[in-house]
Parts: C-alpha cells; sequence; structure tokens
C-alpha cells in the first residue's frame, strides 16, 4: 500500500508540470500587458515599459516558464497583477467557501441518491422506477446554470426563504449546493441502479437467497458493497471538481470562491493568479482521486486482501534477497 501512494504521490509531478506547461503557454500568448493591468490606463509608456522589463514580460516564452517554476520551487506562486496580494493569500481566503460549498453539495449528493438508485433498483421496472429515472434524465441534461437561477427566482426572489446572493452566512450555501448537488443526484442515482442491479444477478446473491438469508440483509450488507465502488469512483470525481471551483454556480450566486477567482483573474490575464488557481485545482483534484482509490480497500475486502498479499510478496522477496546475500558473504 506504502509503495502504491508513493508511486501515486510520484507520478502526481508530471501531471502537474504538464498542466502549468500547457496553462502557462496559453495565458502568455493571449493578448494583454500586465504592467497596463499593474499601473492603470493612465501611467505613462516609459513606466509601463520599464515594469514589463522588471516583469520579464519581454523575456522568450520558455525564459518566462522556466524563471516562473524557479519561484514555484521555492514556494514563491508570485503576487497578483490586479491586486498586489500574494496568490497564496488570495488562494487562502477564497478557499473556505469553495470547500464549504463542495463538502455541503456532496453530503446532499450521497445522502439523497444512493438510497434512491438502492430503491429504484430493488423496485425494477416499477413506476417509482420510471418517474425516478425520467427525472434524473431530465436533471441531467439541464444546464447548471438555468438551474441556479430557476431556484433562485422561486425560493430566493419569489417566496423569500434563502438569500440570493452571498457567502457571508450558511444560509447562502443552501441554493448553490442544492444546484451542484441536484445535477450530480440524478447521475449517481442511475449510475447506482445500474450497479445495484448488476451485483443482484450475480450468483452469490442466488446462493444467499437459497440459503433463506434476509433480503433487506443481501441488498444493504452484500449488494450495496459491491455496487459503489463505481459510483464512489464518480462521486470523487465530481468532488474533485467541486473542489477545484465551481465557477458557473459561484458565479450565478455571486460566491467568493476559488472558481470565481479564476474567473476575474483569466478576464483580467492575471498570469501569476491563473497560474496559482489552476496548479491548486489540479492539486487538488489528484489528491481526491488519490483518496478515492484508498477507499476501494475499505469497501471491498478483495482489494485490500490484494494489498496484503502483495506486502507479503515483497517481504518475501526481500528476506531471500538477504539470505541469498548472507549466504555469498
Amino acid at each position: 500500500m506504502h509503495r502504491y501512494v508513493l508511486k501515486r504521490l510520484v507520478l502526481m509531478i508530471p501531471v502537474l508540470i504538464g498542466i502549468s506547461i500547457i496553462i502557462f503557454s496559453i495565458i502568455s500568448l493571449t493578448p494583454g500587458n500586465p504592467a497596463r493591468l499593474i499601473l492603470g490606463d493612465r501611467a505613462s509608456q516609459v513606466a509601463i515599459d520599464e515594469l514589463n522589463e522588471e516583469l520579464g514580460y519581454y523575456d522568450p516564452l520558455p525564459v518566462k516558464y522556466v524563471n516562473y517554476m524557479k519561484d514555484l520551487l521555492h514556494g514563491d506562486l508570485g503576487n497578483s497583477y490586479r491586486t498586489g496580494a500574494s496568490v497564496v493569500s488570495e488562494i487562502a481566503v477564497r478557499f473556505p467557501t469553495t470547500l464549504l460549498l463542495s463538502t455541503f453539495a456532496i453530503l446532499l449528493t450521497a445522502t439523497i441518491s444512493i438510497p434512491l438508485g438502492v430503491y429504484v433498483a430493488i423496485k425494477k421496472n416499477s413506476m417509482a422506477d420510471n418517474i425516478l429515472t425520467v427525472l434524473a434524465l431530465i436533471f441531467t441534461a439541464m444546464p447548471s446554470f438555468w438551474l441556479g437561477m430557476i431556484l433562485m427566482l422561486v425560493f430566493a426572489v419569489g417566496l423569500h426563504l434563502l438569500p440570493a446572493t452571498g457567502s457571508e452566512s450558511f444560509a447562502h450555501f443552501i441554493l448553490p449546493a442544492f444546484t451542484i448537488a441536484l445535477l450530480s443526484i440524478a447521475q449517481i442515482m442511475r449510475m447506482t441502479r445500474s450497479s445495484m442491479l448488476e451485483a443482484l444477478r450475480q450468483d452469490y446473491m442466488r446462493t444467499a437467497r437459497a440459503k433463506g438469508v434476509k433480503e433487506n440483509k443481501i441488498v444493504w450488507k452484500h449488494a450495496i458493497r459491491n455496487a459503489l465502488l463505481p459510483v464512489i469512483t464518480t462521486m470523487g470525481v465530481n468532488f474533485g471538481w467541486a473542489l477545484g471551483g465551481s465557477v458557473i454556480t459561484e458565479t450565478v450566486f455571486g460566491m467568493s470562491g476559488i472558481g470565481t477567482l479564476t474567473l476575474m483573474s483569466v478576464r483580467s490575464k492575471d498570469v501569476p493568479l491563473v497560474m496559482g488557481c489552476v496548479l491548486f485545482m489540479s492539486l487538488m483534484f489528484s489528491v481526491i482521486t488519490l483518496l478515492v482509490d484508498l477507499s476501494y480497500g475499505a469497501i471491498d475486502p478483495r482489494i485490500k486482501a490484494q494489498y496484503g498479499i502483495k506486502n507479503k510478496n515483497h517481504k518475501a522477496l526481500r528476506r531471500a534477497k538477504e539470505d541469498v546475500s548472507t549466504q555469498n558473504s
């Protein structure tokens, strides 16, 4: 297990380097002048040229990228062109909002979608199954910005039950969290239904029924554990994307999260802030994916046993090598 974790952590490095090259090249080749953004429109051309020279704006693209990576290796992500604040502080201020929103949304998704998916799998081809499947298809095809505006019009403007924009209190997170969750619920419910139907058809399920095991125990103890692997994978990916910044949802509801920060920095061609946000989102997504993979061992004993067998084989091989070296000496 430790070897696997270490291997995955090492593989994150080339992935992050590749992402940094792509994003840095795109944002550097787009039109824009960082000195003009920092000094304003009233600054003289001489002052703009001096600041651009200091920032390395006129250097070749490979030189600019190498200089950026040198600073990154020393823990310096630079300062925002727009605000002058450090990129680390800008991300640290915005990330708690995105983290709370993503966590709330994924908890809603898990609480609602998995029981519904199990229920419609048990009630296959019933009226409830058909109705929930149609609703899931509708929500899956629904644009998130449109759903967010509809929820805002109904619950904020019409009924005055919840605030429409902002992120000052927990109430401000309810509508955007439901906007993210409703789209994920539809996807996860359908996936849970398919996985449960496949698990219920397995031979060991028929054997359990033949032994007289109660249906509830078959469903909730045996079938659900085997059906959850693809579900958890999808939920982990959705959580990683949400942590990376729900740009559309945060923009619709006027929330000060990572998604809104990334959008503003792209619009203003704030290169250090764009790079910092993208690398941070990529790192978070990679970490979430690793944690999802590690959770498989806790859910499926076969995977955990496989890791145990590999570790035993590695230990046995190492002991054999030590014995051979001892005999030779």
